[in-house]
């Protein structure tokens, strides 16, 4: 064998080459790690993305639900012990409930989380499910219970604590919803503790810091349904100061995220509407209806055609609100809010007062202050009325919420009880933070803001 130094050379180059060779070309796939290097590991499949999501708080795809519910149900029909897969299954079937505002998958989430709960009833990720659903129902006072149960197994767990902060929101009890936010914050950080903080401080008024956390929660965020739920609250929180553009823009780059993104359509309606952009919000309105059709969609929609002379079309939509609320109950759901709300204007204001009250001793929230408020208005109560519009829209009594529509409502229950000077203020202020925020009743707040008129300078300080 020819060994001389210039044969060995040639000997190392084609070694090299062929080395090379199997480096950069490995059954046909160009392959260019540097020496020492892995490989990336594979990008999560459907169910992996879906049970992230829903184990952690956060919107899924519905594809990827669907998948993550189907891979589950194969599972357990061989393994029908595993307790993890149940609640995986259940909170797979709480969020598709959730994203398709369709209650009939709230059973079949319950029937999978108690039996993961039957299999091992200290399971903490079938009771945090548990609270998931409570609080899909708007059933606070469960939701908590269920949060609490799981907390106490594993104190430190921190996907236990968001439902924990929603239910104590959904009850009013800012405090709780504050203390609980704090613990989260340092068992965890990123986009999901972001959102949260962001809805927080959204509730207490802070609205420059709650836009600041979306923002930096919609950068973070890993996949598109999550960024897309971050920028549909940004734009409710611009919608809510009375920025028409922005909160336009912030819903329309949500939908262009991720297409199943339906609050963030009915939010395209609501800018629209109010830009007098009219053939597009309805365009808009629909489409949130037609595969998400939740009641206060409904409602909005055809408060809308009322506002355009179209009653027939409006009592559709009314029709339309009493029936998903009926499917709702018939469901474990509670709707009472928004059809307290859609009683007091448009049917029945002592039916509203009943069920309001009876919501008001459930869960005494900011939201059931003022639409207890303005049913008793509108059932004639207005002494008994005030009290509750108080509640709702002074930051020490708990309503922190800046919100043109509580103080339009306060404006007109003083304006009923002759308190002029306080009407004026109160309505003024609901036309100063969004002069759009109901294409009915921006109208009526403007007309009885004029006919209040000035202040007079004889009558003192009560009309000033």
């Amino acid at each position: 064998m020819n060994d001389t130094p210039r044969a060995r050379r040639r000997r190392l180059r084609r070694a090299l080459l062929a080395s090379a060779a199997g480096t950069a070309v490995l059954g046909g796939v160009l392959v260019t790690l540097p020496w020492g290097e892995q490989a990336p590991p594979p990008a999560p499949t459907p169910p992996e993305r879906a049970l992230a999501a829903v184990t952690s708080g956060v919107p899924a795809a519905l594809p990827d639900l669907e998948a993550l519910a189907a891979e589950r149900e194969r599972h357990l029909r061989t393994h029908p012990g595993d307790a993890r897969a149940w609640a995986e299954l259940g909170a797979a079937r709480t969020e598709q409930g959730l994203r398709l505002a369709d209650p009939r998958y709230w059973p079949r989430a319950e029937k999978a989380l108690r039996t993961a709960l039957t299999v091992r009833k200290d399971s903490v990720p079938a009771l945090r499910g548990m609270a998931v659903l409570a609080n899909a129902r708007r059933d606070y006072e469960d939701a908590r219970a269920w949060g609490e149960a799981a907390r106490k197994l594993e104190p430190e767990r921190w996907t236990t604590y968001p439902p924990l902060i929603e239910a104590s929101a959904g009850l009013g009890d800012d405090e709780e919803a504050g203390r609980l936010l704090e613990k989260l914050a340092k068992l965890r950080s990123g986009p999901v503790v972001m959102a949260r903080a962001a809805a927080v401080y959204r509730d207490r008024g802070w609205r420059e810091d709650a836009a600041a956390k979306l923002a930096d929660a919609a950068s973070a965020a890993g996949e598109p349904a999550e960024r897309a739920a971050c920028l549909e609250r940004a734009g409710q929180l611009a919608w809510e100061r009375g920025d028409r553009e922005d909160a336009l823009r912030h819903f329309q780059e949500a939908v262009r995220t991720d297409p199943d993104q339906r609050a963030a359509q009915a939010g395209q309606g609501r800018a629209l509407a109010a830009l007098g952009r009219t053939t597009e919000a309805l365009s808009a309105y629909r489409t949130a209806l037609a595969r998400q059709p939740r009641p206060e969609y409904a409602l909005e929609l055809g408060e809308l055609y009322e506002a355009l002379g179209m009653r027939p079309a409006a009592v559709v939509q009314y029709g339309l609100l009493r029936e998903r609320a009926r499917l709702a109950a018939a469901h474990g759901g509670d709707e009472e809010l928004v059809l307290g709300r859609f009683e007091a204007d448009h049917g029945d204001a002592g039916a509203a007062v009943r069920r309001l009250r009876a919501e008001w001793e459930r869960q005494p929230s900011t939201e059931v202050a003022d639409a207890l408020g303005w049913a008793l208005h509108r059932a004639g109560e207005h002494e008994e009325a005030l009290p509750f519009a108080v509640r709702a829209t002074e930051g020490t009594e708990g309503g922190g919420v800046r919100s043109a529509l509580f103080a339009y409502h306060r404006g007109m229950i003083e304006r009923a009880l002759e308190r002029y000077g306080a009407a004026r203020r109160h309505l003024t202020e609901a036309l100063q933070i969004n002069p759009w925020f109901s294409p009915l009743h921006a109208p009526r707040a403007k007309e009885a803001l004029a006919r209040l008129g000035e202040p007079s300078v004889q009558a003192g300080p009560q009309s000033s």
